[in-house]
């Protein structure tokens, strides 16, 4: 079990061990589980039981169904009492026997009719049950008035409670069905239920549920448990994953016969909670397992997920670049076709170029980015644009540039211009007979 555990698992456990008691690390080990291995909630439960109280973190479930095989069970039914004795003095206490079974034959016949006409006509108020918790708590105060304190650990919930968190518990239910009419109760009370011995082996083994057969509680249970005399005793326990009785104790028990027989359905009935914690310690794992796995999986999931989200990203981040580069080549291929048009219509702007004996010739050496050298003459009488068309429309020009004088150095003012402004001529712009001038290229 212990490489089935984490460090801090190991650590709960024995903390559990220390302050509840219990020395079996499967029990440990099974409550802590069904705790979420929460050590507070696992102490404060087990305290609770000890004390009596309900579980207060057990779920609200429905009442728990019960076997009740008498074939199956340890059944036990104590001698009758004294006034019950055979007769051992001759004749006369034949007959004296006779005559008290005749009686009470005939008593007991009367008075099951009489029942049988009174539930005809007046219901029983105990079929009622409208306070089961009161009715535990009010048997409780009413013995301990009766009887004093000392008695084994009386469970402080209903019936269904019990059942549930001896269930929960995978302990042993004692449940003890108290009738003040018969003539065994007060000596079963007084003296084996304040036995030292039986005081320490149910708090030590088994919860203690008792309630009285006048309450509607106690009446609904004797009604599932069928009990034939009193004092009454069950034994319960889970088996075969249902709560089962175990084990029947009917009639006065002296402390040492009580002990003797409740030890021995524990014995008998032991392996099956052995059996239960097993199984609940195997489907621990298991979910734990599967929730491991699940996990696992899970995070699997969320990388592979992450993974693809990050291939789309990636992938969408390429094509929207591609989209983006096509349509900069598109506009670049756009921007290349309209300056190609430009530079076909603007070759008709380009003036014929003057003989050298031009007397308004000026003779222009233009020097491109690539240092490539261009001349030419224009008359000075010719618009900067002219300038400007001769260099745009040569194949190794740049497409925006500006054109500048060498010294003095100036930009000059020689892109078209679409509206009607005067454009300065090479003469109004300095230029007379020779000069150098600079492209310089704007997108470089």
């Amino acid at each position: 079990m212990a490489e089935d555990l984490s460090p801090e698992q190991t650590e709960k456990i024995v903390q559990f061990q220390d302050l509840t008691g219990i020395e079996d690390m499967t029990v440990c080990r099974d409550v802590l589980q069904r705790h979420a291995w929460d050590l507070e909630v696992a102490v404060q439960e087990q305290l609770n039981l000890r004390e009596g109280r309900p579980s207060v973190y057990r779920p609200d479930s429905a009442p728990l169904a019960l076997v009740d095989d008498r074939a199956a069970q340890h059944t036990y039914f104590a001698p009758p009492p004294s006034g019950y004795s055979y007769p051992r003095d001759g004749l006369l206490g034949f007959v004296k026997y006779v005559l008290g079974l005749v009686v009470r034959v005939a008593y007991n016949a009367v008075s099951g009719v009489l029942s049988s006409v009174c539930r005809l006509f007046l219901p029983d108020p105990r079929t009622y049950v409208s306070d089961p918790l009161g009715d535990v708590m009010g048997f409780i105060a009413m013995y301990e008035e009766r009887y004093g304190a000392r008695h084994p650990v009386f469970y402080q919930g209903t019936y269904s409670q019990a059942l549930s968190d001896a269930k929960q518990e995978l302990r042993f239910l004692l449940v003890y069905l108290h009738c003040d009419d018969h003539q065994d109760t007060d000596k079963f009370c007084r003296v084996t239920l304040t036995s030292t011995d039986v005081i320490e082996y149910i708090n030590t083994n088994m919860l203690f549920w008792a309630c009285s057969v006048t309450t509607p509680e106690g009446y609904r249970v004797s009604q599932a448990l069928r009990e034939n005399a009193y004092p009454f005793l069950a034994v319960i326990v889970l088996r075969d994953n249902r709560m089962t009785v175990v084990g029947r104790l009917e009639g006065s028990l002296e402390p040492r016969g009580l002990l003797d027989h409740l030890q021995r359905i524990v014995a008998d009935n032991e392996a099956s909670l052995v059996a239960a914690r097993a199984d609940r310690v195997e489907r621990s794992f298991n979910q734990t397992l599967r929730q491991q796995q699940d996990e696992a999986y899970l995070e699997s999931l969320q990388a592979d997920q992450e993974k693809e989200r990050r291939r789309t990203e990636e992938r969408e981040r390429r094509e929207g670049e591609e989209r983006l580069r096509q349509e900069e080549e598109r506009a670049e291929q756009d921007r290349k076709e309209e300056i190609h048009k430009q530079k076909v219509e603007y070759l008709t702007r380009i003036p014929e170029e003057p003989s050298p004996n031009d007397a308004n010739a000026v003779h222009i050496v233009i020097k491109l980015p690539n240092g490539l050298r261009l001349e030419r003459r224009f008359l000075q009488t010719d618009s900067l644009e002219a300038l400007y068309y001769y260099v745009f429309c040569h194949p190794e020009s740049p497409d925006v540039f500006e054109i500048v004088t060498s010294f003095p150095k100036k930009v000059l003012p020689c892109l078209p211009s679409n509206d009607d402004d005067h454009v300065q001529t090479l003469s109004e712009a300095g230029l007379k007979r020779r000069e150098v001038l600079f492209v310089y290229d704007l997108e470089a």
